[in-house]
């Protein structure tokens, strides 16, 4: 009995773990996706970047004016990639806000399932605790029960024994009276 206490202890930890990894790991699938689908987007952002900053760089040695100097074109030219570079800054900015916001609530997304998870293990523990209080309390009423049952049985073999002796020699003196006449 207290090998099937030990082996069903141990199986409710095992599913307790199981039970809490999967939780996470569910977690983590719906997560990961969604912060690398951002990653992505970033990343995305940051090569547009460096093209522009190529074009930029190029726009700057193009000398199309009279005795290899820059005309007006050329420089609005450069400012107008210039001043793409600052708009997709801005909304690499954005997304990276984005991205930070998202760790954050993915943070405490985490801590909260863990908090969760904390309360659900205690709680759990508080429970196998009981049970092993009332396992514990069961065995001590039964060895109990087995030690008065053993006595009660003494008295009723020595009725059982003393009614068999009365009738032995209650049949002895009959058979005895009955050689006599």
């Amino acid at each position: 009995m207290l090998l099937l206490t030990i082996n069903s202890k141990m199986i409710k930890q095992v599913l307790i773990l199981f039970f809490l990894s999967f939780t996470f790991q569910a977690y983590a699938q719906v997560d990961t996706s969604a912060y690398e689908t951002q990653r992505a987007k970033i990343n995305a952002l940051l090569a547009e970047r460096s093209v522009k900053f190529g074009q930029y760089e190029q726009s700057l040695n193009e000398r199309t004016g009279i005795f290899g100097f820059q005309t007006k074109r050329d420089i609005k030219n450069s400012n107008e990639i210039l001043r793409q570079i600052a708009l997709n800054d801005n909304n690499i900015f954005k997304e990276l806000k984005v991205l930070l916001d998202y760790k954050d609530f993915q943070v405490q997304q985490v801590q909260s399932v863990a908090s969760s998870n904390s309360e659900r293990l205690q709680a759990y523990m508080a429970s196998i605790k009981k049970l092993q209080d009332q396992n514990q309390t069961l065995r001590k009423q039964l060895e109990e029960k087995e030690k008065q049952s053993s006595g009660s049985y003494l008295p009723l073999i020595l009725i059982v024994l003393l009614i068999t002796a009365i009738g032995y020699f209650a049949y002895y003196r009959i058979s005895r009276s009955r050689k006599l006449i």
